[in-house]
């Protein structure tokens, strides 16, 4: 599910012009901006920063299983030079071409192990993520229905939230307050230094309706 989604189910989205004028100056409004509280929130930089570690952990290994592979393309290179010397007897050709389909049949299978290797760890890690981003994004959800219900807020609207045409939902509100920094700073009060390294820039899409 993507955050967008995520705080519809939250706030509902009703248009309030649509109610009478005497319900309306009963409302009481407020605004989040959930993009800020998921980039700024340290669960969220911590883990991005684990996940970029496990990235760079499976870039490291592909790289190490890819030399071994450069390594056979070189030695086919030499025997291919050594087919094609003249002076070599026919026997020592059999033999040495021989060698060389051993060498690339065992590139071949190396290669592909290599790639569903990669998939594979890539697709764990995916999901990991995906399961990682969805929690965070349900406890800061969790935040912002009790700090409304706290409130006694009647709507709480995602100002951050776009449609499907990237229009902003939320275009304007009269007298919302704006409950972003109060609730960042309940997500961060137990927060350690944050490196620089580990910010995040989006919430990711994490796939689904």
């Amino acid at each position: 599910m993507t955050l967008r989604n995520l705080t519809l189910s939250l706030v509902g989205m009703l248009l309030v012009t649509a109610l009478p004028a005497s319900a309306q100056d009963k409302l009481k409004i407020a605004t989040v901006d959930m993009q800020q509280l998921f980039k700024e929130y340290h669960r969220t930089t911590e883990a991005q920063k684990q996940i970029n570690i496990e990235r760079s952990r499976i870039q490291k290994e592909n790289n190490e299983r890819l030399s071994r592979i450069r390594e056979l393309e070189g030695e086919l290179q030499s025997l291919r030079k050594q087919l094609d010397d003249p002076s070599i007897s026919d026997k020592k050709k059999q033999e040495l071409f021989k060698e060389f389909q051993m060498k690339t049949q065992e590139g071949v299978a190396l290669d592909r192990e290599r790639r569903e290797y990669l998939q594979r760890r890539n697709t764990a890690l995916n999901e990991k993520m995906g399961q990682r981003m969805r929690g965070i994004l349900e406890e800061i959800r969790k935040l912002v229905e009790d700090q409304a219900k706290t409130d006694d807020y009647d709507y709480v609207f995602d100002k951050s939230g776009l449609s499907a045409s990237q229009v902003p939902f939320l275009l304007y509100t009269k007298d919302a307050a704006d409950i972003t920094p109060s609730l960042l700073t309940q997500l961060n009060k137990d927060a350690l230094a944050v490196p620089e390294d580990g910010k995040v820039d989006k919430v990711p899409d994490l796939g689904g309706e």
